[in-house]
């Protein structure tokens, strides 16, 4: 906020800035808030805070606010290139006065709190000390629209658009036409504009040195918030989120920044740099607004607000291409599942997921979905719509596009759209919104072009067409010229067009449009025109056209003339004097000279009179650009480029350095240099630097006679040059004519901002200048002043577009009441004239009245190729072809002379033929030199290959055209139109010209009803079925496995314990199975009784079909309801749609596609049959001559002639062509060319001249292959007569067969004939049969067309009905879906709810047998029986598991009582008052202790039940309370759902009202028609009734059906009354029958086992499974313990053995050691002899050898105890039921060892 002592005044404030153009540094401050200069940081402090709180003030009362603001933006007018230096000095004051300024806490912003748009708005700038009004120039409208300008058209209501126009916002009224301007702030332009979702707010995004973004309220338009440092120098894309809370912004060159506000809070929430290269736009995401999509050059890019740990962030990622070539992306749109689409330069759709193309949609036969780019893409009621610079609309099936894959490798789809529009030609749409009218779909689109169009995309059969509501000029406007006259202005562009506007009240009134663009133009002065009627065009091709403008109302007015305009524009003479663009045009001040100038650098002269007559012409240095007479003379300037000056001042000086040298020698150039130096040191001043390319002369204007102004642009930019052109002299040199301006005139703030155009009030005290950055500034002069002495005030505002708006022409009006300016963006803007009168409330303009006779005045031919020829060109091709006419005579009497000779050559060749061969010349002696003819051949053969290459390009070019043609016109073609003639009639048949089937018998849409199977549906079956093949492969792979053990099994022997085995298990299968039997025999036997029980009828039952067939007889009996009728209702089989329509025309197609391909097929075969039958004719007829060649002439009957083969009956051959047919084309080409006019001669067709040479030929041969035979019959004529000299009288018997051979020539001549004849008639007759076939084909076809017509126009109707009907028909769906669940779970709660009763039922049944039980347990005469169910009885408490979860409050109300609850156990609190008296926990004496514990428990068991009981009937509740809820639920969905079909029923009643609209031909005769009036047809038949005879004859003959099925249904009735006495009558008898059977029953139960017993439970005792199978257990085990002791017996016998070997071992080694002893005691005998007999230990038995013996036998004795137990075991066995005892065990097992000594 500013402080008030900071307040500056409006003049201090514009005295301190020095140009206009300069603005404050608050502009100029970066996003970030950290500034580098202190100057900054103290403007950022003063000028960024915003609504601060302090003194009590509110902020409707705060004054400062507003004036800092004003500050901002008056100091607006700054230029883009300030100075830093500037800046910095500008920054002082706000920043001293910022430093003492107190900060203050920031307050959130008031929604009331609205800016000053006075205060905020660019205002004009004004000299200061001036007296210029600020509304010197005053807007009253603008006839221009940027057109290119992205997103420059948005609807705020109905009635209301806006679009920018330079540095206004344009606020257009659609029914009044009035415009409402909003000024810039900035004063640099505007960027872009946004409206909010709920069309309450837009945004204006201003371009400039850190522009701002002003949000305004609408309608109110006053500025709500501004949004400032939000990008550097312009915006270039704004968006609102789905709720309007956000907004999203991003910025142009150079930093491209994207921002996402909370703009009624002022501030960015998130920052980033979106992209590297330009950004065109950025949108929120519908469905999610954390997501937003940016795309532009190159590129496109996906972003997500993310949350990570330093906060909000924006993830941005970029979409890569892969495959697909990169683009530019204007178009594009985000689908609901996060996935974008796409467009693309080439025209096709890219689907992306992921951040990757998934797919790229195409149409079919790969063609582009548009041709050209797609600028924008549309979701809207769930179509997808396109708009492509082609000028087309499409509209495509949301769910084809959503659910788009790639099928291939080249990642292509082919879709075709729902339907398309074609706006118009030359059309280029750049975007579309859509207008809030209710019941319609109607929107806006803005043409590139230069028009704004109303578009009805509701594609009905009463669809409007396009609608072009405004048009304008399309790119930079090049010339404007205002009437002399009157209010009128005539403009012009490139875009082809010339355009008439009445600018007083604001109305255009013609245009023209033409081949080639505008590029000058003038109003042809009263002089020549005295009404001002005439304008003057010159046009980019060098043509310059007169056109006369008047008013059509004035002429005479014919029967049925369309609707008159305004004004008319007729082309009055055309003529070319240029090779190039015209660039300007001038009319002597007289009037009786033109001047046109161009870029051909020529200026052309014409003569004015009745027309404009060539005088000559002159060539300039370089291209003119402007042309401006003499006040006082007919010399004239054309104002050019600088290079001619500096051309002439470069060879002057070259000159003068020449001729010094040549006067002095060598010293020359040195004196040349010194004089050079000397300059330099008499003006030491800096040296004039001079541009190395001149630059540009912009405009200029006479001063006075000779002497002239001049602006230009580039380094020269700035200044007004005046200069003066030099006396005229013959004899003077052009060197000598002054190259420098004599004067000049500074302008402020031009330096890089040249006048472009410049135009004078008509008192010349008003200079107007059209700048180049789109300003205008008036210069207030003085009169009579050429040399702009005090050009110092001047007033200047900022109007057209900063960037490309560069003024391109300025002129005031005729009285200097308005003033017009063009831009170079496509605007056009009128201003009021500031004067102390003030001007008439209405003015208009008067269009001139038309000339006398000027309607029948001959349009003079137009120039409309750009290739034609120049006035100068037209010149010199006439002398060029004067010459060559001349040439040509010459040729042509050399030719004669050649052809003398040549004539005199062949005569002397023929004189050379006539002598005798011997004196003959060869043709080689004729040859003057043999070589010659040898070059002149490889002369022509080289010729003729550079021939075949020079049109090498040519054929190619032809060959695809060819190729083209046939794909366009033959591919699609199954058969051409062939038609047959009958031989001898005129009767012939034509057959279908068949094209390939439509793509309705193709393609068959998928309806709400035959939608395909989901992927999960298809994985589980598909899983399924892999499970049942791997089942299928395991079962075959084990069955092998089985069997080879099965087979290895067989050949086992089986032992007798398997044998026991499997007998006993045979004979417990056997039993089980017999029980088995028996039981499923009762089982089925209960089952069908329950089937009968199920199957009998209620009392009140009734047949189902009779019910429905009751309904129906009721609906519809008696009651043929018409579908015209109110109350009709649709029957569901007869609901129709968009696909069934689209099905039902499909084969429609394909049914009369087939009948005419059979019938092509019929017509083939016939003309097949005519070409046989023409050959067989021809052998005929050959056999016929052959057979009159021996007859006498007088004998011969007349040959038949050969039918011919017509070229329409071999349609295929004309496209058959070869050498022969070309030239003979080329010859008869050449003649016709000769015998009619040159455009005559190329009208002829290719195709037609191979058919007529083809034919002719095909002719030919049949009378070659008859000349032939002609001549081979003369032939044979002639050898007949030569035998006849030769031949003698001939005898009897020759006589004889001669005659004989006559009469048979004779028969077979009169045979060959018949034969003939027949084959003809036969022929015809086919064809006529066929023809009536064909006849009545053609009109079931008619027919057939009719229906398909009506079949077309209702599948329009429903496609239209299609969305809403969906809508309700799954509304329908859900409701039902719902109701059935619903229903579902009733039923399953009731099922619930009985399963529950069961359980209770089981429990009290429980209940009762525990007490029953207990008193069979007590007795009846036991003393402690009352004491005993007293402790049963006892209620106590018990710790439950409920308690510990905490639901113990819940169990005391188990103890309530119910009226289910049994009889035994009402007594109990009967009872209760004693329970205090007895103890329960102690048993009393002398009573039974098993009875009290009995009793004990089984009073748990009681508890336990009362629980389950008490739960039971809980879960009843819920389950109650659960079923009413949903029974509420239900009829609530059940009143929705009729509520729905209500709904579904009238949407269908609308639909067939609409249906029945639609007009049908139905063909009818007169006898048909059985409603007339007094014998006459009445006029009106619109209350008639359609009615085939066949229904009418059903309905009759079913009146006498209904009485005979009703006196068939009323004896059938009494019948069924009677048989149903009957049957009451055999079901009281069998009732009686059964109860006699029971009692017999009963009683021989009786009898036989003394009670009553349940045979079920007899028949199904079987045997106790549990002990057989312990029994074949037990067996097994036996066998297998067996088994086991065999094997360890075998192990005790090998070990014996081994035992035994090892013992034979030992045994023979003691013997071996016994000899040594033996042998040792030998010796120690011998040696205690010798030693004194010492040793005698050693004579008695040793004691190791006698406990060894000892261990042996006690072995063999255990060994023999063993084997006479095992020989009684074997005994045992052997015996049946023998009792097997273990096995004895040793009593030592480590004693039996051997090797333990």
């Amino acid at each position: 906020m500013k402080e008030p002592g900071d307040q500056d005044s409006y003049g201090e404030r514009l005295d301190r800035s020095k140009s206009p153009g300069k603005r404050s540094l608050s502009s100029l401050k970066s996003a970030s808030r950290s500034a580098v200069r202190e100057g900054n940081k103290a403007l950022e402090d003063a000028t960024d805070e915003t609504l601060t709180e302090g003194g009590g003030e509110s902020y409707l009362e705060d004054d400062d606010y507003s004036m800092e603001h004003l500050e901002g933006s008056s100091s607006s007018f700054q230029d883009d290139y300030v100075e830093t230096i500037r800046e910095s000095q500008y920054l002082e004051a706000p920043a001293s006065a910022s430093e003492g300024a107190e900060e203050e806490v920031k307050k959130k912003i008031s929604e009331n709190f609205f800016y000053d748009y006075m205060e905020l708005v660019l205002m004009p700038f004004v000299t200061p000390d001036s007296n210029i009004p600020l509304d010197l120039l005053t807007l009253v409208h603008s006839f221009g629209y940027d057109c290119k300008k992205r997103a420059n058209l948005q609807l705020l209501d109905s009635n209301t658009v806006m679009y920018i126009a330079g540095n206004q916002l344009i606020l257009l009224n659609l029914k009044t036409k009035e415009q409402i301007y909003l000024r810039s702030s900035s004063g640099r332009g505007i960027g872009v504009i946004g409206v909010h979702p709920d069309k309450t707010y837009f945004t204006v995004a201003e371009k400039g040195v850190f522009p701002k973004i002003i949000i305004y309220e609408y309608p109110s338009l006053r500025p709500y918030r501004i949004l400032q440092d939000g990008t550097e120098l312009a915006y270039a894309y704004v968006d609102f989120n789905y709720d309007g809370t956000l907004l999203a912004s991003v910025g142009s060159n150079p930093d491209h920044t994207l921002i996402i506000w909370n703009w009624k809070e002022e501030q960015p929430i998130l920052k980033t740099k979106a992209f590297s290269q330009e950004v065109f736009k950025v949108t929120f995401n519908p469905e999610d607004d954390e997501q937003l999509t940016t795309a532009g050059s190159g590129h496109i890019k996906f972003w997500e607000i993310a949350l990570t740990f330093t906060g909000l962030k924006l993830q941005g990622s970029l979409g890569r291409f892969g495959k697909t070539a990169t683009t530019d992306i204007e178009g594009y749109m985000e689908l609901p599942d996060g996935k974008v689409l796409s467009g693309s330069e080439w025209g096709n759709m890219l689907l992306w997921e992921g951040g990757l193309i998934k797919v790229e949609l195409c149409r079919a036969a790969r063609k582009s979905c548009h041709q050209g780019p797609i600028n924008q893409i549309v979701l809207d009621e769930g179509e997808v719509i396109t708009i492509g610079a082609d000028g087309c609309i499409r509209i495509w099936d949301f769910e084809t596009v959503d659910t788009a894959d790639s099928i291939d490798e080249t990642g292509l789809l082919e879709i075709e759209p729902i339907n398309e529009l074609q706006v118009g030609k030359n059309v280029k749409l750049f975007s579309m919104i859509k207008m809030n009218e209710i019941g319609s779909n109607f929107w806006l689109a803005q043409d590139a072009s230069g028009a704004i169009w109303k578009l009805d995309l509701s594609f009905s059969n009463i669809t409007q067409d396009p609608d072009c509501l405004f048009s304008f000029h399309s790119g930079a406007i090049e010339a404007l010229a205002v009437s002399p006259l009157t209010y009128l202005m005539a403009t012009t562009a490139l875009d082809c067009s010339v355009r008439i506007y009445d600018f007083a009240s604001k109305t255009p009134l013609a245009q023209m449009k033409f081949k080639q663009g505008g590029t000058a133009l003038a109003w042809v002065p009263r002089l020549v025109s005295y009404n001002g009627a005439q304008i003057i065009v010159g046009f980019e091709d060098g043509v310059v056209r007169v056109l006369e403008l008047y008013d059509p109302k004035r002429l005479t007015v014919f029967a049925g003339r369309k609707k008159v305009s305004d004004a008319d524009i007729s082309l009055k003479q055309v003529f070319k004097p240029h090779t190039a663009r015209v660039t300007a045009l001038a009319y002597e001040r007289d009037g009786e000279i033109l001047a046109t100038g161009s870029e051909d650098q020529t200026v052309f002269f014409f003569e004015v009179e009745k027309d404009y007559k060539p005088i000559g012409y002159i060539t300039t240095p370089g291209p003119v650009c402007q042309l401006i007479w003499s006040p006082n003379s007919h010399r004239f300037i054309e104002i050019e480029k600088r290079k001619r000056l500096k051309e002439l001042k470069e060879k002057q000086k070259e000159e003068r350095r020449k001729q010094l040298a040549a006067e002095m020698g060598g010293n020359g150039e040195k004196e040349f240099h010194a004089e050079e130096e000397e300059v330099e040191a008499e003006e030491p001043l800096p040296e004039i630097f001079i541009p190395s390319t001149p630059c540009h002369i912009l405009c200029g204007f006479y001063s006075e006679p000779g002497k002239f102004w001049v602006s230009l642009g580039g380094y020269d930019a700035g200044f007004l040059y005046h200069c003066e052109f030099p006396p005229y002299d013959k004899n003077s040199a052009i060197t000598e004519m002054k190259n420098e301006p004599f004067d000049f005139r500074s302008l402020e703030d031009t330096e890089d901002n040249p006048i472009q155009a410049i135009t004078f009030s008509i008192h010349q005290d008003l200079m107007f200048c059209g700048m180049q950055d789109g300003a205008i500034r008036v210069y207030i002069l003085s009169q009579n002043n050429p040399s702009l002495m005090n050009m110092v005030d001047y007033w200047h505002f900022n109007i057209h577009d900063n960037n490309y708006g560069c003024v391109k022409g300025i002129s005031t009006s005729f009285d200097d009441r308005f003033l017009v300016t063009t831009g170079a963006d496509s605007n056009i803007f009128v201003f009021t004239i500031f004067s102390e009168f003030e001007l008439k409330k209405s003015i208009k303009a008067k269009v001139p009245s038309p000339r006398f006779g000027i309607e029948a005045e001959p349009i003079p031919e137009d120039i409309e190729d750009p290739k034609s020829y120049s006035i100068e060109n037209a010149r010199r091709k006439r002398e060029h072809d004067k010459l060559m006419k001349e040439v040509e005579e010459i040729k042509a009497g050399k030719r004669e002379k050649l052809k003398a000779l040549r004539n005199e050559f062949w005569k002397l060749l023929e004189m050379n033929q006539e002598l005798p061969k011997h004196m003959q010349f060869k043709r080689t002696d004729f040859d003057v030199d043999s070589k010659i003819r040898a070059e002149i051949a490889r002369k022509t053969a080289f010729k003729i290959h550079q021939v075949e290459k020079e049109l090498a390009w040519e054929k190619e070019k032809h060959e695809l055209g060819l190729m083209k043609l046939q794909n366009r016109f033959r591919e699609s073609l199954e058969n051409d139109i062939i038609v047959v003639r009958a031989i001898q009639s005129d009767h012939k048949i034509s057959s279908y010209r068949l094209v390939k089937p439509s793509k309705y018998s193709k393609f068959k849409r998928i309806s709400l009803t035959e939608r395909r199977t989901s992927k999960l549906e298809r994985s589980e079956k598909e899983g399924a079925g892999r499970k049942d093949s791997q089942k299928d492969t395991g079962g075959s792979i084990s069955v092998p496995e089985e069997s080879i053990i099965e087979e290895g099994k067989k050949f086992r022997p089986k032992t007798l314990s398997e044998i026991m085995v499997e007998n006993q298990i045979e004979k417990t299968r056997k039993l089980i199975l017999k029980a088995e039997r028996a039981q499923l025999k009762i089982q089925q036997r209960k089952k069908e009784w329950e089937e009968l029980y199920k199957s009998k009828p209620q009392d009140d039952f009734e047949d189902p079909r009779d019910v429905q067939a009751i309904k129906e007889a009721q609906l519809y009996m008696g009651d043929f309801n018409l579908k015209t009728a109110p109350d009709y209702k649709i029957p569901e089989h007869m609901r129709v749609n968009a696909a069934k329509k689209e099905e039902e025309l499909g084969h429609l197609d394909s049914m009369a596609h087939s009948k005419k391909k059979n019938m092509n097929k019929c017509i083939i075969s016939l003309r097949d049959l005519k070409v046989a039958v023409i050959e067989e004719i021809q052998c005929l007829v050959q056999e016929l001559k052959t057979i009159q060649a021996t007859l006498h002439i007088s004998k011969h009957i007349p040959i038949p002639e050969v039918p011919q083969i017509y070229p329409e009956e071999v349609p295929e051959k004309r496209f058959q062509y070869d050498e022969e047919i070309l030239l003979n084309f080329k010859q008869q080409q050449i003649q016709d060319e000769k015998s009619h006019q040159l455009e005559q001669g190329e009208s002829a067709g290719s195709a037609g001249g191979f058919l007529k040479l083809s034919s002719r030929k095909d002719g030919d041969l049949t009378t070659d292959s008859l000349s032939k035979s002609s001549k081979a019959s003369a032939s044979s004529a002639d050898t007949a007569k030569l035998s006849e000299f030769e031949k003698v009288d001939p005898i009897d018997v020759e006589l004889e067969i001669m005659k004989r051979d006559e009469i048979k020539h004779l028969y077979m001549q009169q045979y060959l004939t018949n034969r003939i004849k027949e084959l003809i008639v036969t022929f015809d007759a086919e064809l006529r049969l066929l023809r009536h076939q064909k006849l009545k084909l053609d009109t079931q076809m008619k027919l057939s067309d009719l229906h398909h017509v009506t079949l077309f126009q209702e599948m329009l109707l429903l496609k239209n009905f299609e969305k809403q009907e969906n809508i309700l028909q799954e509304r329908v769906n859900s409701l039902d879906k719902e109701e059935q669940d619903m229903q579902w779970k009733i039923s399953e709660t009731l099922k619930e709810m009985e399963e529950k009763k069961n359980e209770i039922a089981k429990f009290q049944d429980q209940e009762k047998a525990l007490y029953a039980g207990f008193q069979a347990a007590i007795g009846e005469n036991n003393k402690f029986a009352n004491f005993l169910m007293k402790v049963l009885k006892k209620r106590i408490k018990r710790v439950k598991k409920k308690e510990v979860e905490g639901d113990a409050d819940e169990d005391e109300d188990s103890d309530e009582s119910s009226e289910e609850e049994s009889s035994l156990e009402s007594g109990e609190d009967e009872s209760g008052s004693d329970d205090e008296v007895f103890d329960d926990s102690i048993c009393p004496t002398n009573c039974d202790v098993g009875l009290f514990e009995m009793a004990l428990q089984l009073r748990e068991k009681r508890l336990d039940i009362e629980e389950a009981l008490v739960e039971e009937k809980k879960s009843i509740d819920n389950l109650r309370k659960e079923h009413d809820a949903l029974s509420k639920k239900v009829k609530i969905v059940a009143t929705n759902l009729n509520a729905a079909e209500e709904a579904l029923e009238a949407y269908q009643r609308e639909k067939q009202q609409r249906l029945n609209e639609l007009m049908i031909v139905i063909p009818l005769k007169l006898h048909q028609i059985e409603h007339v009036v007094f014998g006459e047809i009445p006029s009106d038949l619109s209350g008639t009734l359609v009615f085939s005879n066949q229904s009418l004859s059903r309905l009759q003959e079913r009146i006498t059906q209904l009485h005979e099925e009703n006196a068939k249904q009323q004896k059938l009735n009494k019948e069924c009354r009677e048989r149903r006495k009957q049957l009451i009558r055999e079901k009281r008898e069998m009732a009686k029958t059964i109860s006699k059977m029971e009692e017999t029953v009963r009683q021989l139960m009786i009898s036989k086992f003394g009670r009553v017993i349940d045979l079920e439970a007899l028949q199904t005792l079987s045997v106790n499974t549990t002990l057989e199978e312990l029994k074949i257990r037990k067996i097994r085990k036996e066998l297998l313990n067996a088994k086991e002791m065999k094997m360890w017996e075998e192990k005790i016998a090998q070990v014996r053995w081994e035992l035994m070997m090892k013992t034979k071992e030992h045994t023979k080694k003691l013997h071996q050691m016994n000899d040594l002893c033996i042998e040792k005691k030998k010796l120690d005998s011998r040696l205690n002899t010798l030693q004194n007999q010492q040793g005698n230990a050693f004579q008695g038995p040793r004691k190791a050898d006698i406990v060894a013996k000892e261990k042996v036998a006690e072995l063999i004795q255990l060994q023999a105890e063993r084997i006479l137990a095992l020989k009684e075991e074997i005994a045992l066995l052997r015996k049946k039921g023998g009792l097997i005892l273990p096995p004895i065990q040793p009593p030592q097992e480590k004693e039996m060892n051997p090797m333990g000594l």
